[in-house]
């Protein structure tokens, strides 16, 4: 990735194409309009947006104040609310309920609590972020909400940010180009030139077109998606109260403006077309371009790739936006920074306690969960951290759910081209275009995300139709970081971890094969030949690996697909469509069933909102029962 990107697996445009409704208007209608409902959505929205922020903390609803005395320790039988679930989302969501006054209790399958956000020792001595390895897209409000410095949060900021290395001979002995991409914008240039002078002088306005993307759509991640089944079937004054949805929607089309169009393009177009309208060097153009197929089953040149091109311009870290970082002790520790502000207020949390289903009442609406062991806990709702498969088609009694509703989840398009792969090597990477110290000490494109087959965006889109073949991709597109460049406590003195974030690898293989040890290994023993090219000496320096295809990520963490936004963030599955159209606002056909994962809007990545807004959907509804 480049300026400012850093990969997090995940993604955080899922608000755009909402955009689409501003553009039917003419530009003095819009304005009216906006004018208009802005004015009616006003008043509800700051009401509400103040009694939240003061709730956050303030003392606790009295009609759901609870005593917490055995909140650590033993399972009760009873609290307000349940989640399923301790991925990021799922504790953020317990840690602003419980913030509320919800006594809430969360419920993880595994042994370690974080989801896909979690460091394990797979290796012995080494420390790996085993799915999701960067961090960026985490909301400021539940760094500063949570008090996340308080609770043990470290971060390692990046600069240098993207790492291109050139395969290239013939050269006289002369090392091979890369780009190198950083905060520094004169530097970026002079990287940018040796390729292109025309592209060195695009890209500072390319940024800022990009950024001011980025600035329309922060304020659509903090909020529910516009209620449109409000719209359409609520009574008059649930539809006047559903104006307020509007807000940030219009202050999106506001901040974009006439350029509305311009940005639309971008939205639907291929990532190719948007970036050929800027640049002409390939190296640039390919390595921005991951950012626009990273996590998904699609290529550059296809339609509705080009909207998440904004990823490597949003978010932000310390204050610094579009600046991605490694999270002391792994991503892990952000994990439990965030459970650790949830217990501190009296949150339960229990590992290796499995939700069987979720229990209905006679009368349709959720009064707990029965776990594997057949214990029951009851609850006011149930909060869902896991995909929306697995809520809705695993734990929730199908009869209590509407047949259309069904169908459409079962539906969702779930596939993965993602496999990953944690690397315990002896030594760093040596690259060709970029030689190590003399001494072996990080050099600065050592904490780079470094992309590997990435020259051309025709590697890329080769990489995909391999594995539209049922073949993984014969040079993947890869990833590579590592994070123990700068955090040498994930492993020994002298060693390092390697994250490799690998794309292309169906979930389905050709030929009836499966994904054996065998098939595992030779995708594995593929990307390393790859590196080995770029980095001579690469293959001897390893010393263990985990290899984690589609099927294991499915497997391990409870990815549908291995898909690691559990559904796709296409764009007929975002916003108001995510999960499904109607249902967007993290509440289900089933009275006090909500859904918090990546599943719901804003979609996927270690980004916190879908905990945070559903917390707050919760405990409106909490309020008014």
């Amino acid at each position: 990735m480049a300026q400012g990107q850093v990969r997090q697996l995940g993604c955080s445009s899922s608000s755009l194409p909402a955009f689409s409704l501003l553009l039917p208007l003419p530009g003095e209608a819009r304005k009216a309009a906006c004018k208009q409902i802005l004015g009616l959505a006003r008043a509800e929205m700051a009401a509400c947006g103040r009694g939240l922020r003061r709730a956050v903390g303030a003392s606790p609803h009295p009609a759901l104040r609870r005593a917490h005395s055995d909140a650590r320790g033993r399972l009760k039988p009873e609290y307000d609310a349940v989640v399923i679930g301790a991925g990021h989302n799922g504790l953020v969501a317990a840690a602003y309920l419980q913030r509320l006054g919800v006594n809430t209790a969360v419920f993880e399958r595994r042994h370690v609590i974080g989801g896909a956000a979690v460091t394990e020792e797979i290796i012995p001595g080494f420390k790996f972020s085993r799915a999701s390895y960067l961090l960026s897209l985490l909301r400021p409000q539940i760094y500063t909400e949570l008090e996340l410095k308080k609770h043990g949060l470290r971060l390692h900021l990046r600069n240098p940010h993207s790492f291109t290395p050139m395969l290239e001979e013939g050269t006289a002995g002369k090392v091979p180009r890369s780009l190198l991409l950083g905060t520094d914008m004169a530097e970026n240039q002079k990287q940018i030139a040796q390729f292109s002078r025309k592209d060195a002088q695009a890209f500072p306005k390319y940024e800022a077109f990009m950024n001011r993307l980025a600035l329309a759509i922060d304020p659509l991640l903090d909020a529910a998606p516009v209620d449109m089944e409000a719209f359409q079937r609520g009574s008059l004054l649930q539809r006047l109260k559903s104006l307020s949805t509007l807000k940030p929607l219009l202050q999106a089309g506001r901040i974009l403006g006439a350029q509305l169009p311009q940005y639309y393009q971008v939205l639907t177009a291929p990532a190719v077309k948007v970036l050929d309208q800027w640049f002409e060097s390939e190296p640039l153009k390919a390595t921005l371009a991951t950012d626009s197929v990273i996590g998904a089953m699609t290529s550059p040149y296809i339609p509705g790739s080009g909207y998440v091109l904004l990823h490597h311009v949003m978010g932000g870290l310390e204050g610094m936006r579009g600046a991605w970082g490694y999270v002391q002790g792994g991503m892990g520790a952000l994990s439990d920074a965030i459970a650790s502000s949830a217990t501190a207020h009296g949150a339960s949390i229990f590992t290796e306690k499995t939700v069987a289903k979720v229990q209905v009442s006679s009368g349709g609406r959720v009064q707990g969960v029965v776990l594997q062991d057949g214990s029951e806990v009851r609850s006011k709702v149930v909060l869902s951290s896991a995909s929306p498969h697995i809520t809705f088609l695993k734990l929730t009694p199908q009869e209590w759910l509407p047949e259309e509703f069904v169908e459409r989840i079962s539906q969702l398009d779930t596939q993965s081209p993602v496999t990953k792969i944690n690397v315990a090597v002896n030594r760093l990477p040596d690259f060709l275009a970029a030689p190590n110290a003399p001494r072996g000490q990080p050099l600065p494109h050592h904490q780079c995300s470094i992309h590997l087959n990435c020259e051309d965006t025709l590697l890329l889109h080769q990489a995909f139709e391999d594995a539209m073949d049922g073949l993984p991709s014969h040079r993947p597109m890869i990833e590579l970081c590592i994070p123990s460049s700068l955090d040498p406590t994930l492993a020994p003195p002298g060693c390092h971890v390697i994250s490799l974030f690998t794309q292309y690898t169906p979930y389905t293989l050709a030929a009836g094969k499966a994904w054996d040890e065998q098939e595992r290994n030779a995708h594995a023993d593929r990307v390393c030949d790859c590196i080995e090219a770029y980095a001579p000496g690469f293959k001897d320096s390893v010393v263990g690996r985990d290899i984690l295809t589609p099927p294991d990520l499915e497997r391990v963490f409870g990815l549908p697909g291995g898909n690691i936004f559990h559904c796709a963030m296409a764009l007929d599955q975002l916003y108001f469509a995510r999960p499904v159209p109607l249902h967007s606002s993290y509440r289900c056909p089933l009275r006090g069933l909500y859904l918090c994962g990546s599943g719901a809007h804003p979609g996927g990545g270690v980004m916190g909102a879908a905990g945070r807004n559903a917390a707050h959907v919760v405990f409106r509804d909490l309020r008014s029962m």
